[in-house]
């Protein structure tokens, strides 16, 4: 079976993602691709760093997935997540839905990366010319049967 959820230290490569939702039956395969900007609220970045809990997170991802496949259940999905220092203009998230239809694949999409935001314990320390700061409230909103792994986050 194809990984279609994935954490990577390594650059993504689009069309790798992409692949992982091609089918007969879709009409449309929206991608979105997030990727490092240098000006964040008038800062100047220079570069992220993302640390995230990998088997947490490709759970979260399945999780997204489920809620997708309720909503719009004729979908597919596949998304990769970049860990590490990341450049400006860096692949951040590559995420792939497709659809038979294009505006349940856009609407999916756009369902996809909110909820990653919102569930999935995947953190950025953000590194401005005037410091630094670590940014993601995800792991507050995770279920944890015995409290979040701290001694697993950097894995």
């Amino acid at each position: 079976m194809t990984e279609r959820f994935k954490i990577s230290e390594t650059p993504i490569i689009v069309d790798e993602v992409t692949e992982k939702v091609v089918s007969r039956n879709a009409g449309a395969i929206t991608v979105f691709i997030g990727t490092v900007r240098e000006m964040t609220k008038g800062k100047k970045t220079l570069s992220l760093q993302y640390e995230a809990y990998p088997a947490m997170a490709i759970k979260m991802f399945e999780q997204i997935e489920r809620e997708m496949l309720e909503k719009w259940p004729e979908t597919k999905l596949a998304i990769t997540h970049r860990v590490g220092k990341l450049d400006i203009s860096d692949i951040a998230v590559v995420i792939a839905v497709s659809s038979p239809h294009r505006k349940i694949a856009y609407e999916a999409n756009e369902f996809a990366i909110n909820r990653i935001k919102q569930i999935v314990p995947i953190w950025k320390k953000e590194h401005w010319e005037d410091g630094t700061e670590w940014i993601g409230n995800q792991l507050e909103n995770v279920p944890y049967p015995t409290g979040a792994p701290k001694e697993d986050l950097h894995d």
